[in-house]
């Protein structure tokens, strides 16, 4: 989801690019902070894994001798820009992109059917893409039982898209607070309001400048990637969509009261602990495949690693110097995942005698399954299992003020820059967030486009169009089942009347 590498300027970001404008190529520029040292932290937990597995050092001069991001433009001050950045009849909107969740039981199945029919979660073959859907369906019937019983442990639903919606409330007041009256949407990927939905609303409203905003503080093909991807390809279809200005804010994990926001929470977690300089802090966030970085080009792992060194920075200033490690959860099928992972580091550091563990949710600003059952029930049994003895968790931002402040400051930031070649002076550095456009992030980050599936709402049964597409590609891959079977085991109907030889 190699892109560790990437160099992230302001792009441009109108949807109409000059030919002579493009984007820096992977590997373009690799930037060095001046503060960065050679020196890893002595805290830092190592424990032994294979040289093909990621290690939990964080070594500041690895982490940041390639990573895209510039720290002049990712500062959080706020540029020089105009009090009132609108001329004439400008509408300004913010787009919020998150994942989406089941607001009830009977929603989880086809929740997980959008899930995974979305090509950038199962990232199949191009000669097996027509059994996305059926795999799709296949996963989603099979995992639903165990999936209901999670988001019953935590009220019968994900809280995400009320928490979303709160986010997104207080964000519009932070902005009219700050002089810019934006209106504030929030688009789900796999659930409602779906960002389709959202789109649609924009131009009833008649936006004329619009910031999208991905809730995904590390950018990943999977999540970020994914939310626009569909953007792009709604936009290309859409005559008012594509002569509206528009710009991305693509990763924000650098922002100083993101940072700030989170040093804070660990901080006053750490606190509730009888001796706190004896805790672990035990950064958990979503894996993603292996291949997606390595194959792929997903920023994602090096993104993560650097906010987490930076994120110790901020503690260490406040003399927090406590021993951290990061591993990651939420792995699904036989193949292999980003590394450590959670489970396995957990009874790891209970072998070799850790006894205070806090889970920092480091990938999720938003409490929902992953956090409230996952983390909360099942890793931390595990970890009383393990012999940790103390287990302690710090929550996701939420609405958390300094951070919804400082996504306010984000957006204003970038509004000078819709619609317009952002050109920044490096040598000044000026403090600008990285921007650019739908099409150009997703030509930067992923080259295999592939064309995404409607979301689905509720099952369709019986003769309609949607049953009569899900019938054709069950049967094609039943057939494929069915030749499997009488190749490898030599038995079956067509060896029975003659098709196929029987072999004695």
């Amino acid at each position: 989801m190699a892109a560790e590498s990437i160099a992230m300027l302001p792009w441009t970001i109108s949807s109409s690019i000059p030919s002579d404008h493009r984007l820096l190529p992977r590997g373009g520029l690799c930037v060095s902070h001046s503060h960065s040292s050679a020196t890893p932290s002595r805290n830092c937990v190592v424990p032994r894994y294979s040289s093909t597995q990621s290690s939990l050092l964080f070594s500041k001069d690895s982490l940041r001798k390639c990573l895209r991001p510039l720290k002049a433009l990712v500062a959080s001050e706020t540029p020089d820009v105009p009090t009132t950045p609108f001329t004439g009849d400008d509408k300004v909107g913010v787009l919020l992109l998150n994942l989406g969740g089941p607001e009830t039981l009977d929603d989880v199945q086809p929740f997980l059917f959008n899930l995974f029919a979305d090509p950038d979660i199962i990232r199949l073959p191009r000669l097996f893409r027509f059994l996305q859907t059926p795999l799709a369906q296949f996963i989603s019937v099979l995992r639903a039982p165990k999936s209901k019983e999670g988001y019953a442990s935590i009220g019968g639903g994900s809280p995400l898209r009320r928490i979303t919606d709160a986010q997104a409330e207080e964000l519009r007041k932070a902005l009219w607070a700050k002089d810019v009256p934006a209106k504030v949407y929030v688009g789900m990927r796999y659930w409602h309001p779906f960002t389709e939905e959202a789109i649609e609303q924009i131009k009833r409203d008649g936006i004329t400048k619009l910031v999208v905003l991905p809730l995904y503080p590390q950018f990943s093909i999977s999540t970020s990637g994914s939310s626009l991807r569909l953007l792009e390809s709604i936009f290309r279809e859409d005559e008012y969509l594509v002569n509206m200005q528009h710009t991305v804010i693509p990763s924000w994990y650098q922002r100083e009261g993101y940072i700030t926001a989170m040093a804070n929470l660990i901080e006053k977690e750490l606190q509730s602990f009888d001796s706190p300089e004896k805790v672990m802090i035990f950064f958990s966030a979503h894996g993603v495949p292996l291949a997606y970085v390595e194959e792929a080009g997903d920023p994602y792992k090096a993104e993560m690693e650097e906010c987490i060194d930076l994120i110790m920075e901020e503690l260490e200033k406040r003399k927090i110097t406590n021993a951290y490690t990061l591993a990651y959860q939420s792995r699904v099928g036989p193949v292999e995942w980003l590394k450590p992972y959670t489970d396995e580091t957990i009874i790891e550091l209970g072998q070799k005698g850790v006894k205070r563990l806090l889970a920092v949710p480091i990938s999720f600003v938003s409490e929902h399954i992953e956090t409230l059952e996952e983390i909360d029930v099942e890793y931390k049994e595990l970890a009383m299992k393990s012999g940790i003895e103390i287990w302690g968790r710090v929550p996701a931002l939420g609405c958390e003020a300094t951070f919804i402040s400082d996504l306010a400051d984000a957006v204003i930031e970038s509004l000078p820059y819709v619609g317009a070649m952002a050109v920044s002076n490096l040598e000044a550095r000026q403090p600008l967030v990285p921007l650019g456009s739908v099409e150009e992030l997703l030509a930067a980050y992923d080259s295999q486009r592939r064309e995404l599936p409607a979301p689905v709402t509720v099952w369709e049964w019986g003769w309609t169009k949607s049953a009569e597409t899900w019938n054709g590609r069950a049967a094609m891959l039943a057939v494929v089942v069915l030749l499997v079977l009488e190749v490898t085991t030599g038995e079956g109907f067509l060896h029975q009347w003659g098709i196929l030889p029987i072999h004695r």
